[in-house]
């Protein structure tokens, strides 16, 4: 996405769902069967927090855990099933700032503006068209903080702890009133407040103070049963046989001492999808040295690992616990 100024905007927006702005659901229960819709599997306590968050308005959600474990997906489910609007910050090391959060302005519009007022010579209410509406570039939280049709939108800060501490101070300010203050137009406040997700990798710590604001809920692994209903709703070809053994053998992985990461449910689901493509019907040796690079593990010192008899010994015990031949 390119703009006028040189910096590339950290927005991602999009519109989805059938509800077309509907109401969120008034029960726990409700919250669950609407991010089912959107083939979103949760647990009671995530669903509990998700609908605190929709009932108690103005209380953003903070979602902690380890990478790929589905919590920019929650916002992006929220959206398509509330029929929303989905804005999206998402954040990045080197540190964010109200340039990029909140607005710029168009400089080479402004500029040609400026040079066809002297050609016209046209000085009067130049100044105050040059910083109007119609040469501002609206960022992420702006742009949740301005009516939107169907209503509030959804705000994903995707990626808190990749950021800075002076933006977390700034973006308590901003989340405490749900204003925002642009020095040539003054104060722009929400006229409802946004649904806000902000979510963290834990690669730091993020700020008490900015915890204490939000709604919290650690999104962990989850069991074989609960990843056995994600991958049945998210790659719902697979055989409930290969199904079995994918999960079993990526959960297996999660207990061995990795380089990096253990993979998360998203590498689940990528893999069980590599194998469909590939005709797989069940795990063996030689399909999982070919495919875990590929899907599952991306550090060559975790694949080399994992290469020959290491991989058969994971896979036996993994036949043998899920009763695999």
């Amino acid at each position: 996405m390119t703009h006028a100024a040189a910096r590339a905007p950290p927005l991602t927006s999009t519109c989805g769902g059938t509800n077309d702005g509907g109401d969120p659901p008034d029960t726990i229960d409700g919250v669950q069967d609407l991010l089912a819709g959107q083939d979103y599997v949760c647990g009671r306590a995530l669903g509990t927090v998700v609908f605190l968050a929709l009932t108690l308005g103005g209380r953003p959600l903070f979602l902690e855990g380890e990478a790929g474990v589905g919590k920019t997906e929650i916002a992006k489910a929220l959206a398509a099933g509330l029929g929303r609007r989905l804005i999206r910050l998402q954040c990045y090391e080197g540190g964010l700032d109200a340039a990029s959060a909140v607005h710029e302005w168009n400089f080479a519009a402004q500029m040609v503006a400026i040079r066809a007022a002297d050609g016209a010579d046209r000085e009067g209410g130049l100044v105050e068209d040059l910083f109007s509406d119609r040469y501002l570039i609206r960022r992420p939280l702006l742009e949740a903080m301005s009516p939107q049709p169907g209503g509030a939108p959804v705000l994903l800060i995707d990626e808190l702890d990749r950021t800075d501490e002076p933006f977390e101070a700034f973006l308590l300010e901003a989340l405490s009133d749900f204003q925002v203050t642009i020095p040539e137009l003054g104060t722009i406040r929400a006229p409802e407040p946004p649904i806000v997700i902000l979510t963290s990798n834990r690669t730091r710590e993020v700020h008490d103070a900015l915890k204490r604001r939000c709604l919290y809920h650690w999104v962990d692994y989850p069991d074989f049963t609960r990843e056995m209903e994600i991958l049945s709703a998210r790659a719902p070809e697979a055989s409930a046989k290969l199904s079995r053994e994918v999960i079993a053998f990526v959960q297996k992985l999660r207990t061995e001492d990795l380089f990096k990461r253990p993979p998360g449910v998203a590498e689940t689901i990528d893999w069980a999808k590599c194998l469909l493509a590939l005709d797989v019907i069940e795990l063996s040796p030689e399909v999982i040295a070919d495919t875990l690079g590929g899907a599952i593990l991306k550090y060559q010192d975790d694949i080399q690992r994992l290469q020959g008899s290491e991989a058969k010994r994971l896979l036996d015990e993994v036949r043998a616990e899920v009763g695999g031949a």
